[in-house]
């Protein structure tokens, strides 16, 4: 997983994977205006990125070594397009940080000085909160899992 860090933590690296994710996302739109299943050629990102055609492909091999994109190769084109499935290991690792309650001695003392009003909305609400991000949690790893087969087809 260390490596995946190191990929992402290049900010060319994570503009192409934006531009990479925008593209996929769009795909539907875009197939209109002629971008095919959400990919981009190497030209196509050149020009988004105003660097130098070897510096896009050093770090699109990079992405590619890592799997977070695949290429489609058409004669003398390559065709980008994006493979989130690594990321679910950094998603994986970074949800707990992304929930911990680091500050808890402010919220013990506003819970002690609450009424039993107060308490009785709070806990329907985080119930109600619960169910849902249980229900986008579940939308999303599907969401993710048709992404990840469209992107192997």
């Amino acid at each position: 997983m260390a490596d995946i860090f190191s990929v992402i933590a290049d900010p060319t690296r994570r503009q192409l994977l934006s531009l990479l994710l925008e593209r996929y996302v769009s795909a539907e739109s875009a197939t209109a205006s002629g971008a095919s299943e959400g990919e981009y050629s190497v030209s196509e990102l050149v020009g988004h990125l105003e660097l130098s055609q070897p510096t896009v492909s050093k770090h699109l091999k990079v992405l590619r070594d890592a799997g977070l994109v695949a290429v489609r190769e058409e004669g003398q084109h390559r065709f980008y397009k994006i493979d989130v499935a690594p990321l679910e290991d950094v998603e994986d690792w970074l949800i707990p940080f992304l929930s911990a309650d680091f500050d808890t001695a402010e919220e013990d003392a506003l819970w002690d000085n609450a009424s039993d009003a107060v308490r009785s909305a709070a806990a329907t609400f985080g119930q109600n909160v619960g169910r849902r991000a249980a229900q986008t949690s579940h939308a999303v790893k599907s969401v993710t899992e048709d992404l990840v087969s469209k992107l192997r087809r």
